[in-house]
């Protein structure tokens, strides 16, 4: 009796557990031949842009084995800034651009300045491979005396492995909308992944210009060098008879603009001054006429009383 029940039961066990061996080797076999990992970081916009349509939602790709198993070379982005004394501003100039070309490189930029006793200065700005940079500073300091120096090497590794893994995972996650859009058959459904393909690649745009960016700093290193002629002896010695001319007239100039902004600001004083004059001379004027009556006044009473 207990054979007949336990037989059925043995049989009913190992269906069971030949059903779920075959739905994980099923799983195994999906994510091997399509190479993408079923995740949850998919936003809910995402996943409701597909309800309906009968196909998943694209999840984004695992992060690249080249982003973390640590094969990404060390990336430096160098600059230098030197500044140099030197005799002829010009030549130095040209000596730069042969040592840019000889290493790799090139002139980016350069701009040349005369000043006072006719000084030339210039700023020049030079791009050479990484690879040559302590090499071509090593050389640009031997063009003259050193004033000042400023080297600096800012380590992007991190930033560059962040920004090629997230290129990788965008670009996973396009070929999948892709492949949905292809499979949609309403307008509605492949008007919500057009959108969803456009915004990921804005997103794929913007992660490859800042890629590219890094490249040409990386590749590139940029080295600012300012060279200036030594300042003559004993300065700006020397007599000049024009300059002296144009100094005094310089001056004399100088004396009138002064003379005009002290007129015109003390011109309200001066009105002042003029009006309380003009007020005290027109009193006196008036007590002037007034004692010549008066002294008649006083003569003309001892004749009136003697009359009386």
């Amino acid at each position: 009796m207990r054979n007949r029940y336990l037989i059925p039961l043995v049989l009913i066990c190992c269906i069971l557990a030949a059903g779920c061996l075959s739905a994980d080797e099923w799983n195994g076999d999906v994510q091997q031949s399509t190479g993408f990992f079923v995740s949850d970081d998919v936003s809910y916009q995402e996943k409701g842009a597909y309800e309906g349509m009968g196909a998943p939602a694209p999840v984004m790709a695992p992060t690249s084995r080249t982003a973390t198993d640590g094969s990404f070379d060390q990336k430096l982005i160098q600059t230098g800034s030197i500044s140099l004394e030197v005799k002829n501003v010009a030549d130095s100039m040209g000596t730069l651009k042969s040592i840019a070309e000889s290493r790799g490189g090139y002139l980016s930029s350069s701009n040349l300045y005369r000043g006072s006793a006719d000084r030339l200065s210039a700023t020049v700005t030079v791009r050479v491979p990484g690879s040559a940079f302590d090499g071509t500073v090593t050389e640009i300091r031997t063009l003259g005396k050193i004033l000042s120096e400023s080297m600096n090497s800012q380590d992007v590794t991190e930033e560059y492995i962040d920004l090629t893994a997230q290129k990788e995972a965008k670009q996973h996650q396009l070929e999948q909308y892709n492949r949905i859009i292809e499979k949609a058959e309403k307008v509605e459904d492949v008007l919500k992944v057009q959108v969803e393909i456009e915004r990921v690649q804005v997103d794929l745009d913007r992660l490859e210009g800042r890629l590219t960016y890094l490249d040409n700093r990386i590749d590139l290193a940029t080295i600012s060098v300012n060279l200036q002629e030594p300042a003559p002896i004993g300065g700006d010695a020397g007599h000049s008879f024009i300059k002296v001319i144009n100094q005094g007239i310089e001056g004399f100039l100088f004396m009138v603009d002064s003379l005009i902004i002290l007129f015109f600001t003390a011109l309200p004083l001066i009105i002042l001054v003029l009006l309380a004059y003009g007020l005290y001379r027109w009193r006196k004027k008036g007590k002037t006429a007034s004692i010549p009556q008066k002294k008649a006044a006083d003569a003309s009473k001892p004749e009136e009383e003697e009359k009386n």
